[in-house]
């Protein structure tokens, strides 16, 4: 198993996350493997106050769920420390570190990669290069890892419905008019922008940091509770034959390849 994760320590306080995973940065049973025991450090470390992650692909950050994945592997897969499935789990914990995390997007986080993108506590945006979008419902899919959930909080209920329901691409500069973002930043600004305010916090209190975001979290986050329902609506959606049939056409043009299917998605799941 190659890693797809590597942790820039350098800083003490601060790491740096950066993801490789060619062709197209796609999110499989060793991703989620490699994230939690990325969450346990940031969960037990002293010293770490701020994640940042970034792609070493420009053009994907994290591009979705890989479903050509073992189904066996997925399906045997142990539950996480919170009794859930590892990739909710995953997300859950992320939400409730007791770190800032930060998620500088370049390239496209759709799917399970939004879903992660908006477990992590600030969201950062390429306003030349950063696609975000829940593009599951235009293969007939129920988004598994429950961004509406998030997206409700974040966006309003009306705009979180024309994420899902739409099934869209978002620019950057959309995402943050939606909250789906904090900022969209040029993109010759953005490494800077979110380096001054990850050393900024790395030089702060960690308990006073952990104190105040655990407060917002009480109010902020979802809970547990509803992230399992949808996981299963996900497995359960994925049987329907219409959504085999919209998934085959769609591998057929270069779904999960380095193709213009990618780089456009929202408009390829329109059959």
């Amino acid at each position: 198993m190659s890693e797809q994760i590597s942790i820039d320590r350098s800083a003490g306080n601060v790491w740096i996350a950066t993801i490789s995973n060619p062709p197209i940065n796609l999110i499989d049973p060793d991703t989620i493997d490699e994230l939690q025991v990325l969450v346990q450090a940031l969960e037990t470390d002293p010293e770490v106050r701020v994640i940042v992650f970034r792609s070493a692909d420009p053009d994907f950050f994290l591009a979705h769920w890989d479903a050509l994945a073992d189904k066996d592997r997925v399906a045997a897969m142990e539950p996480g420390p919170t009794g859930m499935h590892p990739w909710l789990d995953v997300l859950s914990r992320l939400s409730r570190a007791p770190v800032a995390s930060i998620a500088e997007i370049r390239g496209r986080a759709r799917g399970a990669g939004s879903e992660f993108v908006l477990a992590c506590d600030m969201r950062f945006a390429s306003r030349e290069h950063a696609i975000l979008g829940q593009f599951e419902v235009g293969l007939g899919l129920v988004p598994g890892g429950n961004p509406m959930a998030r997206l409700a909080g974040l966006s309003g209920r009306g705009r979180a419905l024309e994420i899902i329901l739409g099934a869209d691409d978002f620019d950057a500069d959309l995402a943050e008019r939606y909250g789906y973002v904090n900022r969209a930043l040029p993109d010759a600004e953005l490494t800077r922008f979110v380096d001054d305010l990850a050393g900024r916090l790395g030089g702060f209190e960690k308990y006073a940091i952990v104190g105040a975001k655990a407060l917002l979290d009480e109010v902020s986050l979802p809970p547990d509770a509803v992230f399992p329902p949808a996981l299963k609506a996900f497995f359960t959606s994925a049987q329907h034959p219409n959504t085999r049939a919209r998934a085959a056409a769609l591998m057929q043009r270069g779904f999960q390849q380095r193709t213009e299917t990618e780089l456009a998605l929202g408009n390829a799941v329109v059959l």
